[in-house]
């Protein structure tokens, strides 16, 4: 089975045509196009990180001063809602945010917590025909592959302590310092 990571070149161009589209959509699904949102996506589009909440609000806030955190939180859940954006939430780790909504998946570093978009063809196609499983149907599907990134995978390990550090006693430091 093929697996490969998305070249980042392509974000520019599919970032462009999403943002020129935009603002049909949002009318199309009942949504109002307004400075913040088209800000917020904009955003979120121009990220290759997937990025938190709170890191959309710092990019937003340059331009849109008086936005606030929940603004954003809200805005984001919305284009989620409305299919604009995905959700990328980890065990136990706050929601991350995703401006590609084609078809991909996701590797994500374990120690530092890199995620990286992921084509895996043979993997839709695996999937393209099923349209329940058991009493569940099914509305999509998303892949996470654990790994450690390259950064993360050349950095020495720390060494482990055999022994503790001493600690003295208080009236010995004293004694120590007379």
């Amino acid at each position: 089975m093929e697996l490969k990571l998305v070249n980042e070149r392509r974000r520019g161009p599919y970032a462009a045509k999403r943002l020129s589209e935009f603002a049909e959509r949002c009318r199309r699904g009942g949504l109002a196009v307004t400075p913040q949102r088209v800000a917020i996506i904009k955003a979120l589009l121009g990220s290759g990180e997937h990025p938190r909440a709170d890191a959309i609000y710092a990019a937003v806030r340059i331009q849109h001063p008086h936005i606030s955190l929940a603004t954003v939180h809200r805005t984001l859940e919305t284009l989620c809602d409305i299919g604009e954006a995905r959700k990328v939430t980890m065990l136990h780790d706050s929601a991350r945010y995703d401006g590609n909504i084609t078809a991909h998946h996701h590797v994500v570093c374990v120690k530092c917590r890199r995620i990286r978009d992921l084509e895996i063809p043979r993997f839709e196609r695996l999937l393209a025909g099923w349209s329940a499983l058991g009493e569940f149907t099914v509305l999509g599907s998303s892949l996470e592959i654990h790994a450690l990134c390259e950064e993360c995978g050349a950095k020495p390990a720390k060494a482990n302590r055999t022994s503790k550090p001493v600690r003295t006693s208080r009236k010995r430091k004293q004694t120590r310092q007379v």
